[in-house]
């Protein structure tokens, strides 16, 4: 574990496991979350002999909380910085949600050599927010309702997203784990209640179409069809369309933290694919 400090003073906390040696995959998590989202796609990868490397992006988790910088292009750069820092070649970009947004918009401005792969699991891309452009989009008073639910009780949010649509335990017979809910909670509530109310519009209203175009390395979009938070239909097939080089991966009836709740399937097809 370490830390990264960027040029206007921020510092990035990241964790890096296993060989140096070995090929890098770097894990970009989801909003309002931290690295710590990814412990088990870390310790799967190292056990295949990999080198893991995940970050808190700034203002989530034990990276600084940040009064500026929450937006696309800075997530970016700081991740620029960190695999500058960390000399990082050949890597495979693996972004969940929001921090699929994030890998996007960094390998499509990646130093050539930087990025060897990408993979996009349940991600933002390539707009949330309905528009004229986006008509099958969520409508911004959906995303209005949740800055207006951080920021009249951010705990008791943190506790309703996880324990209903986020892992599908609001769905009949889904089986529950209060474990994944209180590790929710507690990484969201790490970090700061500025970073992620301004997130949510980085993440909602950010355009990633011309990122997208630009990616010349094979990606994988990977999405569960019963994903309450990032709807499937607006977000995985279109993603593919513009893609060059893009693998669509259906997942019927999982939901948008089948990370976690299903690791077992997921896991193994984003390690075929790493291989390919």
């Amino acid at each position: 574990m370490g830390t990264v400090t960027i040029d206007d003073g921020t510092a990035i906390f990241y964790k890096d496991w296993g060989p140096r040696d070995g090929q890098p995959i770097v894990f970009h998590h989801g909003w309002p979350l931290s690295a710590d989202d990814w412990d088990t796609q870390m310790l799967f990868f190292l056990q295949h002999g990999y080198r893991v490397i995940a970050h808190d992006r700034r203002g989530h988790g034990r990276s600084s909380q940040t009064a500026t910088g929450h937006d696309m292009d800075t997530y970016a750069s700081d991740v620029a910085a960190l695999t500058d820092a960390l000399d990082l070649r050949d890597a495979v970009h693996i972004g969940h949600s929001t921090g699929g947004g994030e890998v996007a918009r960094y390998v499509a401005r990646a130093t050539p050599g930087r990025v060897a792969k990408a993979v996009l699991v349940s991600a933002v891309t390539p707009v949330m927010v309905k528009s004229d452009s986006n008509p099958g989009g969520l409508p911004i008073e959906t995303f209005d309702g949740f800055r207006a639910a951080l920021a009249a009780n951010r705990s008791q949010f943190y506790v309703e997203v996880p324990s209903g649509p986020f892992y599908g335990f609001n769905r009949p017979g889904a089986k529950v784990s209060q474990g994944l809910i209180d590790n929710w909670w507690r990484q969201g509530m790490m970090g700061g209640a500025n970073a992620h109310y301004e997130c949510i519009k980085a993440f909602s209203e950010t355009d990633f179409n011309e990122d997208l175009q630009q990616i010349d390395v094979p990606v994988l979009v990977a999405h569960g069809t019963d994903d309450q938070i990032v709807p499937y239909a607006d977000a995985a097939p279109l993603s593919v369309k513009v893609l060059s080089d893009g693998t669509l991966k259906s997942y019927e009836g999982l939901p948008h933290g089948m990370l976690s709740t299903h690791p077992e399937v997921v896991n193994p097809d984003i390690l075929a694919f790493v291989r390919s």
